[in-house]
Parts: C-alpha cells; structure tokens; sequence
C-alpha cells in the first residue's frame, strides 16, 4: 500500500517535545494497521521568521496541496512581540486551504480530570464544530482617529450562505458517520438580527436533509450554561467562528483542560489539517515534562481521517486512543464541589447509546499550558 504523506510542522517551545512524541506513536499504530505513514518535516515557525522574516514561505500552502494530511504544531515565542508568526502559519494555512470545519472532540476519559462531581469517564463525549474561515476572524475592519481619545474600531463579521451551509451539513454527516444521534446549532439569533439570522435559515434547511438525525437550535449563552450544567445532553454542537472558540474551550476544560485538548482544521474535498490547541509553554520548555497526550490524541484524529483503499478506518486510530493511566491529574488538594448532576442510570444508558467504552489515557506529566492561540 503507498504510504500517506503527511506534511509536519513542529512549531515552537514544547512542540518540538511533543510533536516527535506523537509522530512515533501514529508511526507505530499505523504499521500495525497496516496503514503505513511518510513525514516531510518543515521547518515552519518563530525561528525561520526571526531568520528570514516570514514564518512560512509565501506559496508555502500550494507545497502543501501535495500532502495528504498536515500535522501542526504550536505556535509562539516570547522573542516575537504580537501574534504575527500565527497569522502567518496558523491563519495562513488555515485560509490558504479553505479549511472551513474546526472539529473539536471533548471527551473525558477519567474522572479526575473533570471539575464537575459525579461525572466518570464517557460520562461528558461530544464534539464542537467550529465555523473556521469566516466571522470576526476574517479581520475585516479598521480604525479612525487612531492612538486619540476619539479612537473607533470596527471589526465586521462575516457570514455566507456558502460558509454557514457547508460546516452546517459538515455537522449533520459527522454525526451520521460517527453514530451520533443529535446536532446542536448554537447562534445568537434572538439578539444579532442579520448573523444569527443566516444561521437560523441554512440549519432549517439541512433539518429535512437529515431527518434521521435529531436536531435543534439554541442561543449560545444558553448553550454555554446546560454544557457545564448537564454536559451529556449533547453530542455535535455547531457554531460560527468567534463562538465556537470559546465553546471549545469552555468543553476543554471540562475534560481535562488544554494539554487534552485534539483538533481538527478540515476542508472535506482538500487536505486538512490536524492540531493540538495548547500553545507553547515557554516557561517550561527544555524541562522534559511536557504532556504529549494532545499531540497523540491529534494523530488519533488524523488516523481516523485517513482511509483504507476499501474505505475501513484504519484500527491504528483506536490503538492511539487507548493507554492505561498513570497519575491523577488533580488540581489543588482535590475534586471540586459542583457542576453535573449524576442522573439514575444515565452513564450506562450513555455507554450504551454510543456502543463504546470509556477509554483511558496516560497521563504522565503537567499539562502544557496555553500561549497565544488563534
């Protein structure tokens, strides 16, 4: 079988910790898969900027097209004042090959990895998709009287029936292809009359395109309450850019926070690519106590993604998942009080309902901890 391409991008501070980590980890599940893996590593980054002034080369996306798959790591340095170099990379990338899905897992896999009581493992699996390409992200805007007391910023937000339809319909058919039984859409339809607007009408259309799957529409604050309040109530949750972004991290951190935190960036007719969402932890960088788990459940993704000549999932993906778990990753003296309530049977009828186990993953040392993200 010829071998996939997958175009790697280390990144900076505890990428390069965690990434070779998570590249010998897919090598090794997908041999025994019989999927086999080829990287090309490119050295994409803060240093080749604070060398050449660019992060990544300016057609760096067309050498890219050529990949099957791109596998990303964090991005920042303290050396580098702003967000240039992700903006450059990240955002470049992610505009450059239209990858309009950001898919967010948020799954917990033990429970001493989650502030709310009585909630175990599988108890809390659902996923966020993220619009990724259009919304305040876009950055179209600008300021007047700038750097004066009478300043004004304008930051417009974007929305096309193409955009909104496409990650919507996105939704609907990971659900169906995952065994998902429900779709969310969160917008803010009651307060952004033209935005939320938009939002509203496509998702009533896809509705009758997948009737066999449950559906509703709710508004994002109200969204962002029952996940903390009662996080099994969902399963794929749709959403704009700037929302989703938040959302996903509010999930994060109902699991375990950001050192578990896998992605996603996917343009269902191109390459995709996959990314864990910490960032780059410069205090603790050379210290050898990164958590590569985020880097090995992001080739999990990227192994699922990927596909036989007979269309199976490759068996690596659920090997990359597996693990037995080693130290508890608790904060301060404990658990705190507060958050889900367990309801009679509810787990059980959960595990049931998805027709799989609770996996566990090791948990060896500190999370690495957040930078500047995009």
């Amino acid at each position: 079988m010829k071998a996939a391409r997958i175009a790697v991008v280390r990144g900076d501070g505890i990428a390069n910790e965690v990434m070779p980590e998570a590249e010998e980890t897919l090598r090794a599940a997908a041999e025994a898969a019989s999927f086999p893996v080829a990287f090309e590593h490119f050295d994409w980054g803060s240093e080749r900027y604070l060398k050449e002034g660019r992060g990544m080369p300016e057609d760096g996306c067309e050498t890219l097209r050529a990949f099957d798959a791109v596998f990303q790591g964090a991005i920042g340095d303290p050396r580098v004042p702003g967000s240039v170099v992700q903006e450059q990379v990240i955002l470049g990338v992610r505009f450059g090959l239209d990858l309009y899905a950001n898919v967010r897992p948020c799954r917990l896999y033990h429970e001493d990895l989650t502030p709310l009581k009585n909630a175990g493992a599988g108890d809390i699996d659902h996923v966020v998709v993220r619009e990724n390409t259009e919304g305040l992200f876009v950055n179209v805007g600008g300021f007047f009287k700038r750097g004066t007391k009478d300043e004004v910023a304008l930051q417009e937000e974007i929305h096309t029936y193409k955009g909104v339809e496409r990650v919507i319909r996105a939704s609907f058919e990971f659900a169906r292809r995952h065994g998902r039984g429900k779709v969310t859409m969160a917008d803010k339809a009651s307060g952004l009359r033209y935005a939320g607007g938009i939002w509203r009408r496509v998702f009533e259309e896809m509705r009758a395109d997948f009737a066999d799957i449950e559906s509703d529409a709710a508004h994002i604050d109200a969204v962002a309450m029952e996940v903390i309040r009662h996080p099994g109530d969902f399963d794929v949750i749709v959403t704009n850019n700037m929302f989703g972004d938040i959302l996903s991290d509010v999930t994060s951190g109902l699991v375990g926070g950001l050192g578990l935190a896998a992605s996603a960036n996917v343009n269902l007719e191109g390459v995709s690519m996959f990314e864990p969402v910490h960032g780059t932890a410069p205090d603790i960088y050379g210290r050898g106590i990164a958590n590569p788990a985020a880097a090995i459940l992001t080739a999990a993704l990227q192994q699922e993604r990927g596909r036989h000549p007979d269309g199976r999932a490759p068996a690596g993906a659920s090997r990359l998942r597996g693990g037995r778990r080693r130290h508890p990753a608790r904060r301060g003296g404990g658990r705190r009080a507060g958050g889900a309530r367990e309801r009679p049977g509810r787990r059980a009828e959960h595990q049931r309902m998805r027709g799989r186990h609770p996996e566990q993953v090791e948990i060896e040392a500190s999370a690495p901890r957040s930078s500047n993200r995009k």
